[in-house]
């Protein structure tokens, strides 16, 4: 008789700490209305760019230091507010120069992937068990390298702190998408322009598995900013991977036709 008066009492105690009117509950709803918020001006800023370019530079570093570098191009076209199109493909070394990774990012609906092996001549599809799949290699998971659209994610705000002396939004968010390596993870997002300025990821075994630093901020076309390097850190291998842009390049007349699965196989 006791534990059921325990367990009624318990389950009254949920539901009254889930009321919007209650205190702790209005305070979560709060917090996970300013996190979406937070995150959704941040998504919005990085909008509205048309099309770019740029060099990039793959830099593997293993626990010993010793490293491995690769030189890749970028090409990212905006089909609409809610939908762009990468296509990032390696150019050295030659063991892997015409590798490509097409990748079609979408608001409400599940993103696409497809990587191209010159090797065999085939393009295969990333399935979402594969998501979560190291890419070439590297410390970035193929789920690492699809641009962010708030929509896939439901956030939490944490605080405001401040990481290497600027003031940022702290905020939590659960992919809502299939296949996920990631538990949860935290976005470090600066107060002054929404740039994302640092994320840590758990892995599904809740440890913290990951962190991704993004610096070198540039602003190109008077509003959109791209940073010049991302270091991911693998806290559980003690392996990092840097990448570095270079020559980032606007409105270069890309069109939709360039970023097909026929025309993956074709790129130079």
């Amino acid at each position: 008789m006791m534990g059921t008066r325990q367990s009624a009492l318990t389950t009254l105690v949920i539901a009254i700490l889930a009321l919007p009117g209650s205190p702790l509950g209005g305070q979560q709803g709060d917090a996970v209305e300013r996190g979406r918020e937070v995150a959704s001006e941040a998504d919005r800023r990085a909008r509205g760019f048309g099309d770019y370019q740029a060099r990039m530079e793959m830099i593997l570093l293993d626990r010993g230091g010793k490293e491995t570098r690769r030189e890749l191009d970028l090409r990212v076209f905006e089909v609409s507010l809610d939908e762009e199109k990468t296509l990032v493909y390696f150019n050295s070394p030659r063991d892997i120069r015409g590798t490509g990774l097409l990748t079609y990012s979408h608001r409400d609906r599940d993103n696409e992937q497809w990587l191209y092996l010159p090797a065999l001549r085939r393009t295969k599809r990333i399935s979402s068990t594969g998501r979560s799949s190291p890419f070439m290699g590297s410390e970035f998971a193929y789920e690492d390298l699809v641009p962010i659209h708030a929509n896939q994610y439901e956030y939490r705000f944490i605080r405001e702190d401040e990481l290497e002396g600027s003031p940022c939004f702290v905020v939590e968010r659960y992919a809502s998408y299939d296949g996920t390596g990631y538990r949860r993870q935290q976005l470090w997002i600066d107060v002054a322009e929404y740039r994302v300025m640092r994320i840590d990821s758990w892995d599904l075994r809740d440890r913290l598995a990951k962190t991704l630093h993004l610096s070198r901020y540039t602003r190109y076309l008077d509003r959109q900013w791209r940073p010049g390097e991302a270091r991911m850190v693998n806290h559980l291998t003690d392996e990092t991977t840097l990448l570095r842009w270079h020559d980032y390049r606007f409105d270069t007349g890309l069109r939709e036709s360039d970023f097909s699965r026929a025309a993956l196989g074709r790129v130079r």
